[in-house]
């Protein structure tokens, strides 16, 4: 049967398609999402990489009304442009950014997400959009401070990509225990495997996971 629903913004797949899939295909699974009720992801538009990332560096290890607090600083820094762009960021001086309260790393990691937006490493978002996920991993995490991680939440709840298994957050892997067995909290490879009946919607199951923490 051919699916006619309207597509779900900022996704690139139907929730109630990805649901229906996982519970034939992993019935244990069937029952948490029984359990914790619909799908309810949405992603928040994203215009420019740039933009996402240098967001994702200045909130790593801080609360969020700290980080908050000193990205609008660093905005402030660039008025009356609202957010800056790759060039802005380039020409201010790093002891201006530190000021703005940017550690010395988060510092240089700004600049180097600049410089590699500059020079295309970053692409747009017109072209991330006809990317691979394994292929824009590979090219983000070339910038001072990204890691894998925070790409793969980029591409969960920016870009809205179907099939990501965050193996390395701890909450999705918390969830999996709670759901499948404590075993995978020592042993990743535990949920990679069972996780291969969960495609092509493995960010369903990982947003499941994260529900199951709150049942």
């Amino acid at each position: 049967m051919t699916l006619t629903a309207p597509r779900f913004p900022g996704l690139d797949y139907h929730p109630e398609v990805a649901c229906r899939h996982l519970s034939d295909a992993d019935p244990k699974l069937g029952e948490l999402i029984e359990q914790a009720g619909p799908f309810l992801l949405e992603p928040e538009p994203t215009k420019s990489l740039f933009a996402a990332l240098l967001e994702s560096i200045v909130y790593q290890q801080l609360s969020g009304k700290a980080a908050a607090t000193i990205l609008g600083r660093v905005c402030a820094l660039h008025h009356p442009r609202r957010f800056p762009r790759p060039a802005d960021i380039l020409a201010t001086a790093p002891e201006r950014l530190r000021a703005a309260g940017l550690s010395n790393a988060k510092t240089l990691a700004v600049r180097d997400l600049a410089a590699k937006t500059l020079d295309g490493t970053v692409p747009s978002m017109l072209r991330v959009r006809r990317m691979a996920d394994d292929e824009i991993v590979e090219r983000l995490t070339t910038v001072r401070g990204v890691g894998r991680w925070t790409v793969e939440m980029l591409l969960l709840f920016r870009l809205g990509r179907s099939d990501v298994l965050p193996v390395g957050d701890l909450g999705v892997r918390k969830g999996f225990a709670r759901t499948f067995g404590r075993r995978a909290l020592k042993d990743p490879a535990v949920m990679v495997r069972r996780a291969e009946r969960w495609r092509p919607y493995r960010s369903v199951a990982s947003w499941y996971m994260w529900r199951a923490l709150e049942l």
